[in-house]
Order: structure tokens, then sequence, then C-alpha cells
């Protein structure tokens, strides 16, 4: 039996000299450790990376959440699924409840009722603007974009649509003098850039041309090259409004049928100085689309250009012109509705003494008045 014990103990000793003997049992635990230390490295490496997959609550996502724009890092959306750039752009999905914010700004413009360049942005001037829009729907007015204001706002067109750059637009942009007297000598004052036109043409704020469009090289356009910009075609008025209000403490201009019925909602730029802002009821006594611009040097004393010249200059007509696309004379002299070479800045500065709206609201207006229209003015 001792015999019997030792040979089989000598044979297997000598049996681990093979593969599968000690050194291949060595070899196996030592792989299985570099497998498991590699393993959990990767897995905490992993985590570190994981929430880049995750999407963030609604309750935390930046508004407006724009679909397809890669977003900046920041504590609220670092946590955004990255995107492709080329998908429809929009503010919230598409739901029978009614549009987000952006597309309510873009659908409230259509039907004229406007918050200034569209931004997608809540502010005082689009609280305005729903206030309005409920005022003229019978809705309560809160100024919020609630359910039942949504659903009076479901519009068929998308909101947002694609326009095509051609030839003829990278043709048209002019640097713009900086004096009055180089202003008056430019054989037009138009748009000074690609984005300023196609934002003018949207109803946009520069900044949300941008965002729709972060692939795009504003400088150096090519023909052919699609954009993503808000829808806002306007339809032409079915009628001219009764009279119109200006309310000097909301700075709004806003638009009435003969039955009391709102037509249009504008913001609108007043007089810096309070003795230029008349009160009571004016009329229309001259509508001008695309005029040129009269400068007296009088009206600016603050500008020493205009000390030194002595004389009045006329400036060509033109975006860029001081009173924009559109001007609709009052019979207060000196006074008007015009437009604007900034609209980014209506109703938030002031003016020498006119009312100011963005060029595209001035020149909506123009469809609306004829001379006589009565313009009440509110404090």
């Amino acid at each position: 039996m001792r015999v019997y014990t030792k040979y089989r103990a000598s044979k297997g000793m000598r049996r681990t000299k093979g593969p599968g003997g000690r050194k291949g049992l060595i070899a196996f635990v030592v792989l299985a450790l570099l497998a498991g230390l590699g393993c959990l490295a990767w897995q905490r490496g992993y985590v570190q990376r994981w929430p880049q997959f995750l999407s963030v609550p609604s309750s935390t996502n930046p508004a407006p959440s724009v679909v397809g724009t890669p977003q900046p890092v920041s504590a609220t959306n670092i946590l955004r699924v990255p995107t492709p750039t080329n998908l429809v752009v929009r503010t919230n999905p598409p739901s029978t409840k009614g549009p987000g914010l952006l597309d309510a700004q873009i659908v409230l413009d259509r039907r004229g009722f406007s918050s200034g360049s569209i931004d997608g942005v809540s502010g005082s001037q689009t609280r305005a603007t729903i206030r309005a829009f409920q005022l003229r729907e019978g809705l309560t007015m809160t100024g919020e974009l609630n359910a039942d204001t949504r659903a009076r706002l479901i519009s068929d067109p998308p909101a947002l649509t694609n326009w095509r750059v051609e030839s003829v637009d990278l043709a048209r942009p002019l640097p713009l003098a900086t004096t009055w007297l180089g202003k008056s000598e430019q054989p037009r004052l138009d748009y000074e850039s690609m984005l300023e036109l196609f934002a003018e043409r949207s109803h946009a704020h520069p900044n949300l041309l941008r965002r729709l469009n972060p692939q795009v090289d504003w400088a150096a356009l090519l023909p052919g090259t699609s954009l993503t910009v808000p829808s806002t075609e306007r339809e032409r008025p079915a009628g001219k409004a009764a009279f119109l209000v200006i309310r000097l403490a909301d700075r709004t201009l806003e638009a009435f049928d003969s039955g009391n019925r709102l037509l249009a909602h504008f913001p609108c730029s007043i007089a810096q100085r309070v003795e230029k802002r008349p009160v009571g009821e004016l009329h229309v006594a001259v509508v001008a689309p695309n005029p040129n611009y009269t400068f007296d040097p009088e009206v600016f004393p603050e500008s020493a250009e205009a000390r030194e010249l002595g004389r009045k200059l006329v400036l060509p007509p033109g975006p860029n012109n001081p009173v924009g696309t559109a001007w609709i004379g009052l019979d207060k002299p000196g006074y008007g509705i015009h437009g604007t070479p900034r609209p980014e800045e209506v109703g938030r500065t002031e003016s020498h003494g006119c009312f100011r709206l963005a060029n595209w609201n001035a020149e909506y207006l123009l469809q609306l008045v004829t001379v006589g229209t009565p313009v009440r003015v509110e404090p």
C-alpha cells in the first residue's frame, strides 16, 4: 500500500509538468486576476462616461429646447443626448395641446400679434402679446401660454421652414457708413450682412438663427445653402383698421376694426423725452413705403457731426434708413410711425419723438391704415 501511494504521488508530480498542470493553473489564476482588474477599470471608466448617454429630466431642461442644435455645456444640459444637426428644430414635440413657446411666437406673428424679433425666450413683450391675443379670443388674460391659449394656436403649417440662399441675396449687403454725410452718399441703405437680411425676412432675432443653424458660417454663405428659419409669412389683411391705439406706458401699438375687435398688436418704442410724447387723438396724414429720410441737424443736438454740418441731408431708402422701410406720417408736424434699422431694440430703447416698430410690423401696418385713420395716444 505504501509503495502504491508513493507511485501515485510520483506519477501525479510528473503530470504537473504538462500544460494543464501547476504552471497552467498559475497562469490561469494570473490571467483571471488581470481580467478582473481590467473589467473593474473598464467599468469605472464606463460609469464616468455614462451620463452623456442619459437624458435630462424635463424640469431641468433650459427653455426652449432646440432639437438638432448642439448645446453649450452647463449644469442643466450636460446630460443632453447629442443629436444630428439636420433635424427639424422645435421647442417642444408636436402635440395636439398646442405649440411650445418658439412655435407660439411664430404662429402669433403670422396672425399679426408680434412680440418683436422672434427669439424663443419668454419676456415682457411676449407676455404682452399673449395677453393681447387672449383678449381678442375672449380668454382669461394671464399672459401665460396655458392650455386654452395653446389650443387656439394650433396651426397646420410647420413653424419652421428651409430657405435657399440665392446669388441675388449674396449681392445685396452693403457696408453702412458711420457718418450722416457718408450715409447720404450711399446708393441705398441696405442690409450690412446676410445674417441681418435673413433675420429680418423671417422676423427673427439673429441669435435665434445662429441657434437654428449651428453649422452655418454666416460670413461665408454660398449659393444653394439651406437655412432653417421661422415661417412667418402673413396673409394680407382682410380689411382696414378703424383706429389705432398707442399705449405709452406699455409701449405697444394696436389696431382695431370698427367693432372694436383687435386686429394687430406690436411692441413700440416711444420718445425718450416726456415732452415729446403726444397724448390725445392724432390722425394718419401720409403713408410711404421705402421712404428716404431728411436728416435735420436741429433734431440731433447731441451729434457733433450735426453741429458741424449746419445743413440738411437726404438719406436714401433701405432697411438701414433711420425710419426703416415704412413711414406713416401723423398730423402733428414731425411725428410719425415708422420702421427701424435695429428691430431687436424696439420696445426696449427710446426714440427722438416718433413711434418705432420693427420694419416688418411697420410694413404690415401700412396695409391696415389709410389717410385719416385715427391714432389714439394714451399715457
